[in-house]
């Protein structure tokens, strides 16, 4: 019976443990919203307000500027799900694809690493969403 107990604490310690790392990166809640913590939002913030960059053309407000706005449910070029999001930070937008003309270079222009750009994923996404929806 110990055994068992010991196994049964230690996969409850793993999922306890892995639960942040799969909440970060995987979607749910049926609406493709990362069930992202809010330490991992809050780092996005940060790193969009500053090593991102992204707010030199989003806005320090992300309400747009040169790029477009990224509170509102409207989505130039893609679906605004988190996996979107990623992608398209990742990849950028290029000047032939751009609606407005205006290309996004990939991650921004910036160094932000694969990590990085989840967080930023996260609070983007999270300013688009509106409680209930």
């Amino acid at each position: 019976m110990k055994a068992r107990t010991g196994a049964g604490l230690l996969a409850a310690v793993f999922v306890v443990l892995a639960a942040p790392a799969a909440a970060q990166t995987t979607a749910g809640g049926g609406n493709g919203s990362p069930e992202a913590a809010p330490a991992l939002i809050a780092r996005g913030d940060s790193l969009f307000h500053g090593a991102g960059n992204c707010y030199a053309c989003h806005g320090s407000k992300a309400e747009g500027l040169v790029g477009p706005n990224l509170t509102d449910a409207e989505w130039i070029h893609s679906k605004g799900t988190y996996e979107d999001i990623v992608k398209q930070i990742h990849t950028g937008v290029p000047k032939e694809q751009s609606k407005s003309g205006i290309p996004m270079p990939p991650k921004g222009g910036s160094t932000i690493s694969d990590e990085d750009i989840k967080a930023v994923a996260a609070y983007v996404h999270s300013l688009a969403q509106k409680p209930g929806s």
